[in-house]
């Protein structure tokens, strides 16, 4: 029987390891640098978290949980984004009693069962970076400069980021009662989906993927008219804060984003790619969320990145990891000499390798080319430590390791 990924996952191979263990370390060094601590939370949560705060008309919930029931009987979903299993620890911890705000982030799998696509899988990556306890605009400039750097620091194909504002529960109401009264007005317009959202989500009807309902949609209402003046001056130092922080972007009153608990700033980086895969990360402030499943009135802002969708808007790095030291095997060199002396190697630690499959001298050779060893040593009743462009050096074994540290230093 051949067996194979499940459909929908990916295997990150040994060569694709640098890019992902640089993407991850680049954003928790950012994270640290900016003040944000590391949290992780469970990866399956009770489903009511994500009904009630994704929306019961969210595509989400309707489609893309993965949704079980465990041998006691309790509903279970695989995680599918992390800042509802923030917000629970944060309720259920106490965070919020602590010193505010809460500026937390994680790095995890993710879970919806969607179509697979290039950059798109129902297992993903992603960092997920929240700021909760302050409504200030400020933070919510400073969340899309952290991944803004993020993205610089990996050397981007061209990209752009979007903004707007949603207004809160204030002004929006107001808003949703025009829209609904114009998708009604105009239900030939409108596509099945645009129908379904109508129903349970009327905002979420802009985030569609059909080009005759988005360009019939360019004469619905328009929200920028409901704004309240408190959402417009937030939303105003939010853009200023950017500029103050050069951070380019365009403002898309269309914007909006799948989840339910969204208020105020809406936010997407847009990559070089086209149709689903353009979006390569998406975040904004949502003000409610805290209090919806239980805790104090807390205002919060974040975004989640997928690590697949950002390696696809970067630039690979061509060159690879070099091996410090390759032991060489000949026919006479004694197993043993080469297993104490990688040890005294390692715990001095100096990264180094060998063959272990009986290639002769050439097949050794071959594969250093690829490790590109900077020394390469030979066992013999001595240690000889051959570098390119340097003589051979030979030493004792037992002054090996010390001496190969010596050479390795800059």
């Amino acid at each position: 029987m051949k067996y194979e990924a499940p459909r929908g996952t990916h295997d990150v191979l040994p060569a694709e390891q640098p890019r992902w263990q640089r993407a991850i370390k680049v954003v928790q060094e950012l994270c640290d640098l900016y003040g944000y601590q590391r949290i992780d939370t469970p990866i399956f949560e009770d489903t009511a978290l994500f009904t009630r705060t994704s929306g019961q008309g969210s595509d989400v919930v309707q489609k893309e949980m993965y949704t079980f029931t465990d041998r006691g009987g309790r509903s279970l979903t695989l995680r599918p984004e992390a800042t509802a299993p923030i917000a629970r620890a944060y309720v259920q911890r106490g965070l919020f009693q602590e010193s505010q705000p809460q500026k937390l982030y994680t790095v995890g799998t993710m879970y919806r069962y969607a179509a697979p696509q290039h950059g798109r899988y129902r297992e993903h990556w992603q960092v997920s970076v929240e700021a909760l306890g302050s409504d200030d605009p400020a933070i919510d400039a400073e969340i899309i400069h952290l991944y803004d750097t993020w993205l610089q620091r990996l050397r981007p194909r061209p990209y752009a980021l979007k903004v707007n504002t949603i207004g809160d529960r204030n002004c929006r109401p107001q808003y949703v009662e025009a829209l609904l009264g114009w998708l009604y007005a105009n239900d030939h317009l409108l596509d099945d989906d645009a129908r379904q959202k109508r129903e349970t989500s009327p905002l979420r009807v802009f985030d569609t993927k059909n080009d005759a309902v988005r360009a019939a949609l360019a004469g619905a209402p328009h929200l920028g008219e409901f704004i309240c003046a408190d959402c417009q001056k937030h939303f105003h130092s939010v853009r200023s804060y950017l500029n103050e922080l050069g951070v380019a972007y365009e403002i898309d009153h269309r914007l909006v984003r799948g989840l339910d608990y969204y208020t105020r700033t809406t936010w997407e980086f847009i990559g070089p790619d086209e149709g689903a895969q353009s979006t390569i990360s998406g975040g904004g402030r949502y003000d409610y969320l805290i209090e919806e499943i239980g805790g104090p009135e807390t205002p919060a802002v974040g975004f989640g990145a997928g690590i697949e969708r950002l390696l696809l808007a970067t630039r690979p790095r061509t060159q690879q990891r070099r091996l410090p030291v390759f032991i060489a095997r000949g026919p006479e060199t004694r197993s043993e000499d080469v297993v104490r002396l990688l040890a005294d190697l390692r715990d001095r630690g100096i990264r180094c390798d060998t063959d272990y499959v009986g290639r002769s001298r050439k097949g050794q050779e071959k594969r250093m080319s690829r490790l590109r060893p900077r020394l390469t040593l030979y066992l013999g009743s001595t240690v000889t430590i051959r570098e390119l462009g340097q003589p051979d050096e030979q030493v004792r074994y037992e002054e090996a390791a010390v001496r190969v540290r010596e050479r390795l230093r800059p």
